[in-house]
This record gives structure tokens, C-alpha cells and sequence, in this order.
């Protein structure tokens, strides 16, 4: 598989929804949903927001799979004709050069604070980029086996850290269960949804799948194994470092990590380790998510050569990577993304769903 030739198994596509889902989200989602639903009740917000979130997604695959082979960018020229499907292209364009322009930065002040202390993030920002380019030029087939070795690392040592944590942790830091009532569940609905992004990536990736059928597995299972992730997180950080604790910390999950030492073992002290683990799952972000953008400007203006495209989007991704000022101003540009995201991938599915099986655009389900 090289490019867009080759095609997708089921497992392959799950891992390319995990590692795009699991970015620079789960770092923070403790914070922003305690800070929205203001009572320990947020686990139940992860678990309610994967549920709309598989909503939305088998709603996106089931819009794909009516156009078999053909990417979002190419088939929504069907549905709404050329001008509309331009601006909706170039809209997800942007969305996506703009979401690995915020991974890339996020992972930019993670490396700056914790390992590379003094280090300009324009050099962090520069060399993750061009190492990010090296690879998608490969093709889809390289990027998804770079994916198949980063994710189990991933997935093991950070279910190691957080049960190790387990020395920490007190149930009655969850308790009350509902003691304010089902509305603060409600009001962290957002902030736990905005850390759902990356299902959308199917609206591509469906089209090089083996067997498209199958994309409806492949989204329940990439979206099951990223909210049991979030869940986990959620409810071992609030757990171990109580409600309170966590509102005023940038990185509560990393915090946790560094709170805790086991005596006698290789690594004594872990958030080191889990810091390497995780700026390589932010690099997948990033990296999927340029590969993205450089398809679809390829599929939007029927090129042929993806390779020019990735290496001219490095500056567009620099540029915007370098906008925010601090830490805060990130965090805003990574709300604004996720507030556009549920225009771009929760409602416009929908509605071309719709519009395709009213003007009989597409075929039945491949």
C-alpha cells in the first residue's frame, strides 16, 4: 500500500481512529470537564459523550459507504455540485491543516517544559514537522505501520502508569454519584466531545478500506477503545488527585504520573517514560492529519502528485503552529477547533446523507 493504492483492514482502520483520537486531548480532558461539570460526576460526561460521538460516526461511514472509493472531498461534488463542494473541501482543508498545526504546538510545550528545557519552540515545532513530513510521503501504508507499532506501546505502558497510580487513589473522590443532579453531566458534554475529534478521519479513510462494510466495526471499535482510555484517565486523576486538585493544573494527567515513585525498578519515577510514549501518539495526530489535508487538496483539484502538496502545506502548518502566544491561547485555538468540528463532521454528514438519498446521489451500501 503506497499512496492511495493498497487497502485498509478493519484493525488497520481502528488503529488509525485510536491514534488520532488519542492526541493532546487526554492530557487536558481532566481539567476542562471538571472544570464544566463542577462535581465528580465526569465520568459519567466520557461515557455519555462516546455514545453521540458513535452516533455521529456511523452516520459518517454510512454516508461513505454509499460512495464507494471515492474520498469526501470527491464524492460531495455529487451531492451539492462544484461550488458548494469547494467550500466545504476547502473548509475541511483548513480544519485539518489547523488541527496538526495545534497538535504539533501542544506537543511543542509538552517537550519544551518537560525535556527540553530552554529550547525555542519554533525548533521543536520544525523538527517534529519535517520528521512528520518524511513519513506521510511514504504513503498511507507507512503511516498506518508506523501507527500498528506506536499504538500497543501506547495503550500498555499507559495502562501500567495509571494502575501503578492506583497507591493514590480514593473512591470517595468520585462521591457523590449525581449529588447536584443529571445538569452538571449535561454542561461537560462539550468540553468531553471536543476530546472525540478524529472519527472524522473515516471520511477519508473509507475509501481505501478492503472492505467498506466494515467501517461501521471499525468506528465502534476506534470509538469503544478511546472513551475506555478517557475513562480511565478521567476517573484515576480525579480519583488520585481529587476535584479540586486538578482544575488549577495544566497537565493533570502527567501530573498524576509524576506524583507517585515505585522503589526498586528501572524507572523509578515514570512521567518521563509516558512523556516519550505520548509525544509520538501527538505526532500521529499530527501526522494523519497533514496526510489528510494533502489528500484532500489532491481529490479537491483532481491532482496527481501528493507529494508536492505535503511539503508545500509545511509552511501553512508552521505558520498557524506559531500563532498562539501561550500555553492559554493554544488551549483557545484547540476549542475553536472543536467547536467547527461539530459543524464539519457532526452536522454535514447528516445533512448529506440526507440530501444524497433525496436526489439519489451514490449507491447503496458497499
Amino acid at each position: 500500500m503506497n499512496g492511495s493504492q493498497g487497502k485498509l483492514t478493519t484493525t488497520q482502520a481502528v488503529v488509525i481512529i485510536v491514534n488520532y483520537m488519542l492526541g493532546a486531548g487526554i492530557l487536558t480532558l481532566p481539567r476542562t470537564t471538571s472544570k464544566a461539570v463542577g462535581t465528580p460526576d465526569v465520568w459519567i460526561s466520557i461515557i455519555l459523550s462516546g455514545f453521540i460521538i458513535l452516533g455521529v460516526g456511523i452516520i459518517l461511514v454510512t454516508l461513505c459507504r454509499r460512495f464507494p472509493e471515492k474520498t469526501v472531498f470527491q464524492f460531495t461534488r455529487e451531492i451539492t455540485g462544484s461550488w458548494i463542494a469547494y467550500i466545504l473541501g476547502l473548509s475541511m482543508i483548513m480544519y485539518f491543516i489547523v488541527i496538526a498545526a495545534f497538535e504539533i504546538r501542544v506537543m511543542a510545550e509538552v517537550t519544551g517544559m518537560y525535556l527540553l528545557e530552554r529550547t525555542p519552540t519554533w525548533v521543536i515545532v520544525m523538527v517534529f514537522m519535517w520528521i512528520g513530513v518524511y513519513m506521510i510521503s511514504g504513503g498511507l501504508g507507512v503511516i498506518v505501520r508506523v501507527f500498528e507499532i506506536i499504538l500497543p506501546i501506547t495503550i500498555i505502558i499507559f495502562v501500567i502508569e495509571i494502575l501503578l497510580s492506583n497507591q493514590l487513589f480514593e473512591i470517595g473522590n468520585l462521591r457523590p454519584v449525581l449529588g447536584d443532579g443529571i445538569m452538571p453531566v449535561f454542561q461537560g458534554l462539550k468540553p468531553s466531545l471536543l476530546s472525540y475529534t478524529g472519527y472524522e478521519v473515516m471520511l477519508i479513510m473509507t475509501a481505501y478500506m478492503k472492505n467498506p462494510k466494515k467501517s461501521n466495526k471499525a468506528m465502534t471499535w476506534g470509538i469503544l477503545i478511546s472513551t475506555i482510555i478517557y475513562l480511565i484517565t478521567v476517573v484515576m486523576v480525579i480519583g488520585s488527585l481529587s476535584l479540586d486538585g486538578i482544575k488549577t493544573r495544566t497537565w493533570p494527567t502527567l501530573d498524576l504520573v509524576r506524583s507517585f515513585e515505585i522503589q526498586g525498578l528501572i524507572f523509578e519515577r515514570f512521567e518521563s517514560l509516558l512523556l516519550v510514549i505520548w509525544i509520538m501518539q501527538i505526532f500521529s495526530t499530527t501526522a494523519i492529519t497533514h496526510y489528510c489535508a494533502s489528500v484532500g487538496i489532491r481529490d479537491l483539484f483532481r491532482s496527481k502528485k501528493i507529494k508536492g502538496i505535503m511539503y508545500g502545506l509545511l509552511p501553512f502548518i508552521y505558520l498557524t503552529a506559531m500563532i498562539p502566544k501561550t500555553v492559554d491561547d493554544t488551549f483557545v485555538l484547540g476549542d475553536m477547533l472543536g467547536n467547527v468540528s461539530v459543524f464539519l463532521f457532526g452536522i454535514l454528514p447528516l445533512v448529506l446523507l440526507l440530501l444524497s438519498l433525496i436526489r439519489k446521489k451514490g449507491g447503496k451500501h458497499a
